[in-house]
């Protein structure tokens, strides 16, 4: 018995259409998923090339081009109809004062994520002008709840000195929080390097992140 093929679909997560469908009328021939990473520069003076300390992980990203034909269908109803319907998810919701997160699913595939980028181009008309056959060119961003990133297992090993060199944005409770999960232990990296005043810390300053012990994050001593 052949196996049913899966048609893909948008369902809008939260808002007012919260739940609504929204099937494509063709699968995608192809998608693209793009993951990047964000690193800050430093030139240190005598150095040929700069370093490059790792800051964070950037959202991912899933693109696509979506085929909507209303004329071979038999009715030749403006193919608006449908792609409207994708088209609104860009707009403000009245709830969420911002567009709604969707999630893009395709078989296996389920990519919950903010419609970023939306280009249309309509490439058959009626005799009266109404368009009856697109394509659309869709960008996601993936959405993840600062619930779901907090209980990811952690990526950092707490086992292993390390040494990082502070941002224009960085502070040592950001350092803290980032490394071992939580900002009180801000009076570790402040004791292993020796800082009288945190406050003090430049952009391009190297500080010293020591292996988690058995310390005590609520003591008022370094």
């Amino acid at each position: 018995m052949a196996q049913e093929l899966a048609k893909a679909k948008l369902v809008v997560l939260d808002g007012r259409r919260a739940d609504e469908e929204i099937a494509v009328l063709f699968n995608p021939g192809e998608y693209s998923v793009e993951l990047t990473n964000r690193y800050q520069k430093s030139n240190p003076p005598g150095l040929s090339s700069p370093i490059l300390q790792f800051v964070n992980g950037d959202a991912d990203s899933l693109s696509m081009d979506l085929y909507f034909d209303t004329y071979t269908d038999g009715q030749s109803r403006p193919v608006t109809e449908v792609t409207d319907r994708i088209a609104s998810l860009m707009q403000i919701d009245a709830d969420l004062h911002a567009p709604p997160h969707v999630s893009f699913q395709w078989g296996v595939l389920s990519f919950a994520a903010v419609m970023e980028k939306l280009t249309q181009r309509f490439t058959m008309f009626r005799p009266d002008g109404k368009p009856v056959r697109a394509t659309l060119s869709v960008s996601f961003t993936r959405y993840r709840t600062l619930a779901d990133q907090l209980d990811d297992p952690r990526r950092n090993s707490t086992d292993k000195t390390k040494r990082r060199i502070m941002s224009a944005d960085d502070t040592i409770w950001l350092l803290a929080h980032r490394e071992y999960g939580d900002a009180r232990f801000w009076r570790m990296i402040a004791r292993a390097n020796r800082l009288e005043d945190p406050r003090t810390i430049e952009p391009g300053d190297v500080l010293i992140v020591p292996q988690l012990e058995s310390f005590d994050p609520g003591s008022p001593g370094r």
